[in-house]
């Protein structure tokens, strides 16, 4: 029987929201006041107004501080109503936010709730592991307010702070809950390079200011991303680590692969001569910079390899200059223009 009214209370309770407390703590104090009023002795501090909702609080939450307490044993017996109307208003009170709380982590788990964020990045499409290292070499970065949106029935980094949109990415619906169209970035990481563009035109017409990066197994369809907005930025799909450069740093990608293109400016190394001892790497920068139009970029020394060199790091003699220019150095060039540079 007590399992039953139990059960039954609790079903109450979630079913009636909070109208069951507020209910609960209105009626015990506008009945126990005009009771201890009765109770009490004429003239007691305790049933004045300013002084009567403190002591109702204090007893109903069972702190009992004890500045007001009644004198007499009706009054310890109202004492002792307010009590128990105090601890049957925090029971539903806890209840209920404890069922709020499961609700909630329930409709983040299964992709359910809306996105109230703007300025976010939202990443479109999931694939177990990689996903999982595109958003830990994001959150590396420094990047926040991460958005999962994709296909699957659960969400598959729920300790990770990122929100999860469940549902096709083409629908307008799906989008709208992701908030892609206050989101500044957006990747669309999809299983092929159908799917991809489908999504990206989809992006483009919710959010056309945001910064968008379509992975692409064949480049070449990129041709066919520039028709729906030149804008929108398209990275190999193989390449992880430059999707979120290109995330983090618009046009990235677009520097990596003109470097790596035949007939502009490329990447060379050249070993120092011995003859040339031991020198700055300021030095050696302007000297390639004004002579060749170079840019180093890093060298390689006993001690390893050293990327953006600082401007008073020491050169040994034969360490390898890796630089940027229009074209491949021999070491008698980088000899000559070292050499004129002092002189």
């Amino acid at each position: 029987m007590t399992f039953f009214l139990s059960r039954l209370f609790a079903r109450w309770v979630l079913n009636r929201g909070w109208l069951l407390p507020v209910a609960v703590v209105a009626v015990v104090f506008l009945t126990s006041w005009p009771l201890m009023a009765l109770a009490e002795p004429a003239g007691s501090e305790l049933v004045r107004p300013g002084n009567y909702w403190w002591y109702f609080v204090v007893t109903a939450t069972t702190v009992g501080y004890g500045d007001y307490s009644p004198e007499t044993v009706a009054g310890h017996f109202v004492g002792a109503y307010v009590i128990v109307g105090g601890i049957a208003t925090l029971t539903t009170v806890f209840t209920k936010l404890a069922s709020k709380l499961e609700q909630a982590k329930g409709r983040r788990m299964q992709g359910t709730e809306a996105v109230r964020a703007s300025g976010h990045t939202v990443l479109i499409g999931y694939a177990a592991g990689r996903t999982e290292r595109i958003v830990a070499q994001l959150l590396a970065d420094g990047v926040t307010g991460l958005v999962l949106c994709a296909e699957i029935p659960a969400h598959p980094m729920p300790t990770q702070p990122v929100d999860f949109v469940r549902g096709e990415p083409t629908a307008a619906e799906v989008l709208s809950r992701a908030a892609v169209d206050r989101a500044a970035a957006v990747l669309v990481d999809m299983a092929d390079d159908n799917e991809a563009l489908a999504v990206a035109v989809t992006v483009d017409h919710a959010n056309p200011a945001a910064h968008v990066v379509v992975t692409l197994r064949d480049l070449d369809r990129a041709e066919l991303v520039r028709y729906v907005d030149p804008r929108i930025r398209c990275v190999q799909w193989h390449t992880p680590r430059m999707v979120t450069e290109e995330l983090t740093s618009p046009g990235i990608a677009e520097v990596y692969a003109e470097l790596m293109t035949a007939g502009g400016a490329d990447t060379y190394s050249v070993t120092l001569p011995e003859s040339l001892g031991r020198l700055p790497a300021e030095r050696c920068r302007l000297a390639l910079g004004r002579a060749f139009g170079a840019t180093v970029l890093a060298v390689r020394t006993g001690a390893g390899l050293e990327v953006n060199p600082a401007w008073d790091a020491e050169l040994t003699a034969g360490a390898v200059v890796y630089y940027v220019g229009p074209r491949r150095l021999s070491g008698a060039d980088v000899e000559t223009a070292l050499r004129a540079a002092v002189s």
